[in-house]
């Protein structure tokens, strides 16, 4: 089968991408550079460098006929969101519009799609939260995420465009930026590597499901295949981890010297965030496999490689 990984040179869909080509499988990249590296392309897959907005989009589409879509390029940081919320729509709403007009047009089976767990609730009533958990996001980010889970709906309903919402807890591994705000994994490792000072934002109480990367790359993999009627699946661990307690379990494998300091707390994050996968475990056959210590490590690995 041929697929067109959105984002296939960023930290999730080159993992995917990756996955999928060491099954045998055709893959066409489809990204910018903007978060992406070159460096991260499987050069097995063919890359096209382009925007998701561009209307240039439709001429990959007409050239590969692409199977499926696994759609991983976004705007991805919740606090860029907040401070530019016009930006992260247009990514992220009208981006994948573009997507998708292009998937109906050139008879796409069926589209999978990177969601949030981790925004797309808002604050939980209920730890681990299940798929049928109320969606209020408190961020611009998770209102974009969310909206194009209604868009993929209403392609299914009206034009028969099958699709399978992944909601991702905090993803983690190697070849995730260490540069910015998003991805607090990457960011602790990297700067205790280079002996500088990580902040930990607010009082650190703040808690997040950390689901290794090569974990969610596979559920991508394996919703592809899946032909059940199911469109949206949490995929996380189940597990609730501290901020400060993340920052202890880094500092001891990295800089056990480094001191404990933190910032003023970020607008626009929720306080507690941990996701249910009880259903994807159920219909897709997937569960994590990789523990947080046993991910942290391989990450670590990976960043002592590149540094």
């Amino acid at each position: 089968m041929k697929v067109v990984v959105t984002g296939g040179a960023g930290f999730i869909g080159s993992h995917i991408t990756d996955k999928l080509i060491n099954n045998g499988d055709e893959v066409v990249i489809v990204d910018d550079l903007s978060t992406g590296r070159q460096e991260n392309i499987n050069g097995k897959a063919k890359f096209y460098k382009i925007d998701i907005q561009s209307p240039e989009l439709e001429s990959i589409f007409e050239k590969e006929h692409p199977d499926y879509v696994c759609h991983q390029a976004a705007q991805k940081d919740v606090r860029i969101s907040v401070s530019d919320p016009i930006y992260d729509a247009r990514i992220n709403i009208l981006g994948t519009l573009n997507l998708l007009q292009n998937c109906i047009k050139y008879n796409v089976k069926k589209v999978v799609f990177a969601s949030t767990g981790g925004a797309i609730y808002g604050e939980q009533e209920v730890f681990p939260v299940p798929e049928t958990h109320p969606t209020r996001p408190i961020s611009p980010y998770g209102v974009a995420k969310l909206v194009a889970e209604h868009y993929l709906y209403y392609y299914k309903t009206i034009y028969g465009l099958d699709y399978v919402s992944l909601r991702y807890a905090n993803v983690y591994g190697p070849r995730q930026d260490p540069h910015g705000e998003a991805g607090v994994v990457a960011i602790f490792i990297q700067k205790m590597l280079n002996g500088e000072q990580p902040i930990i934002n607010g009082d650190g109480e703040q808690t997040r499901d950390f689901v290794y990367v090569d974990d969610v790359a596979r559920a991508n993999i394996l919703a592809i295949r899946n032909n059940s009627s199911e469109n949206v699946f949490n995929i996380g661990t189940g597990i609730e981890t501290t901020v400060t307690q993340l920052f202890i379990r880094i500092r001891e494998s990295v800089a056990p010297s480094i001191e404990e300091k933190h910032g003023v707390a970020k607008e626009g994050e929720q306080l507690r965030s941990v996701i249910d996968f009880t259903q994807a475990k159920k219909i897709l056959k997937w569960e994590p496999i990789v523990s947080l210590d046993e991910g942290l490590e391989k990450t670590l690995v990976y960043f002592k490689s590149v540094s």
